[in-house]
Formats: structure tokens, sequence, C-alpha cells
């Protein structure tokens, strides 16, 4: 059977007995799980001592998870059974190490997938280590700022009014991404200011393509007008959001927590709770802008085109 090892890191600003603690006891995960915020409403049985719990959802599935072995407040070691959509036993390790005023918490897996599924180890090794990454950003806020800040609503499926749009085709790293999103969003902003085209609303971001394995995102930011300029300059592209019906979930929190939003609307779509329209990618658009108000409170809708 294919083995695999995930492993992600992250510095946290607060004594290792507070991360440790928070770590090693379930009944802190509701808060910051990478999988829970996907399915607020899965249902979750957490054992009173906080060393051992269930779960059960149509998005995430259902298994359990046990506290094995504490070695205070360096390591805890932990059990995984998944049961849906396949089962599954894992290792699961936390460790805590003190890092300057901080610290540096680690955290690992190591599995095997059913045998028939070999051929997806490089995938789910991306998959679940963007999880840990996700889960990893949320626990520094729960233990640094007492919350996360990341929320999600369920807006579900409304009509959308297209619009045309000139905007720029980028090909580039996901590290990469947040930079790069924020030169082209300036580059179509000076564009606007001396060409003085007819712009009908905010900027967004249509998203091509995710190559989680080797790590890559195609995106178009974008600018709607209500008619292209002509004489469009050759770093600038343009198109067409048809009127469509789409579902919406809105992110609240800082853009650093969009993956839990993107995530969960994938998931959606893998457990046939959306039917895509083929031919329109997924796009977001932003209800304020950094500097605008507190990064806890910008507001970014995902939209998904559905039949």
């Amino acid at each position: 059977m294919p083995k695999m090892h995930i492993e992600r890191s992250v510095l946290i600003d607060a004594p290792i007995e507070k991360v440790y603690k928070a770590v090693s006891d379930f009944h802190t995960w509701t808060s910051w799980s990478p999988w829970l915020i996907s399915e607020p409403e899965a249902k979750v049985d957490i054992r009173a001592d906080g060393k051992y719990y269930e779960w059960d959802g149509k998005r995430v599935g259902s298994g359990n998870m046990q506290v094995l072995k504490e070695v205070a407040p360096n390591r805890v070691d932990f059990d995984l059974n998944f049961l849906k959509p396949w089962k599954s036993s894992s290792k699961v390790e936390f460790h805590c190490q003190e890092k300057n005023s901080g610290t540096k918490v680690t955290w690992t897996m190591n599995s095997s997938l059913p045998f028939f599924m070999f051929w997806m180890k490089k995938s789910m090794e991306a998959f679940v280590g963007s999880d840990y990454e996700r889960g990893l950003a949320m626990l520094k806020d729960y233990i640094e700022k007492g919350q996360v800040e990341s929320k999600l609503e369920f807006h579900g499926v409304e009509p959308y009014q297209g619009f045309q749009y000139i905007g720029i085709r980028t090909e580039t790293t996901q590290d990469r991404s947040g930079r790069q999103m924020e030169r082209d969003f300036t580059r179509l902003m000076a564009f606007a200011d001396e060409a003085s085209p007819d712009v009908t609303g905010g900027p967004f971001s249509i998203y091509h393509k995710w190559d989680m394995v080797k790590g890559k995102v195609a995106y178009t930011a974008g600018i709607p007008i209500r008619k292209i300029p002509p004489n469009l300059p050759a770093d600038l592209v343009s198109g067409t959001i048809p009127d469509i019906q789409v579902y919406t979930l809105r992110h609240i929190g800082p853009y650093k927590h969009l993956g839990n939003a993107w995530t969960t609307m994938y998931s959606m779509h893998r457990n046939k709770e959306i039917k895509l329209v083929k031919g329109i990618d997924p796009f977001e658009t932003y209800g304020n802008m950094p500097g605008e108000v507190p990064d806890s409170e910008l507001i970014t809708d995902i939209h998904f085109a559905v039949k």
C-alpha cells in the first residue's frame, strides 16, 4: 500500500504550555479544525476529558481520533481512524518546541492509501498538506487572538448579473500569488485611471486552474467595464462573465484564510451538493478592500456557476 507522510509547521507567539494545551484537548479543535469549518452542522462527540472524539458529516465523512501518548509540553501522539468515505488509519503527532519568545508547532501524519488509490498519492499529500496549513493558520489565530478570524456564510444559489471585463491573466506559484495579484490590480487600476474606461463595479478574480501538487495557479485579475476600450495594451485581456446562476459562499476575514472557503466549495462539488456549469470558471468578488476595514472584516464572495 502506498505510504504517505505529511508535515507542516507554524510559529505561534505564545508560551509552549498554552500551545500544547490547545492541541492536546479536542474541545478546542472545533474552533480551529480545517475540516469542521467546512461543515459546521457535522455531528461531533467529544469525550469529557478531551482525549477522544468522533465526527460524522456529509462533507467531512466520519471517523474518530484518540490521544495515545502525551509528553507534555513537547509532544502528543494520536490514533486517527477514517470510516467514510473509505476506511483507513493514520498516526498523527504534534511537536511543540520553544522558539525565541514563541512556540514552533509541527503537525505530522503517517498513513497509507488503499492499494487501488496508489495513483492519488501525490494529490492526497498535497490536499492534506493544504488542510494542515489552513489548520495551523487557524490554530495560530485561536491561540494568539482568542478566536479564529475566518467565518463562512452559505448564501446558496442566486442569480448573478454578468458583465464585460478587462484583466490580466497570470500563471504563478501559490506562494507568490498574493503578491503577484497585488501587482496585477495595481496595473489594472493605473490603466483605468489613464484610459478612463467606464468601470461598472469592483475588482474580481477568476481562477482557471489550481495545481495542488505542483503548487501552481492560473487566474485573471479583472475589473468590469461597460465597453471594452480600443487598442487594449498587450498585457491586458478582455472577456465576459454571462448572466448565470451561482452558488455563493461568503468568507469574512483575512485573505490568508480564503482557502477555507475555496476548499469548502470544492468539497460541496465533490459531494454532489452543487452541479457546476462547464466552461465558466469560479470567481471571487470583494465586498470591501484592505485599508477600508480591519482585515478581520474583509468580505470575499466565492461564486461557482451552477445548474
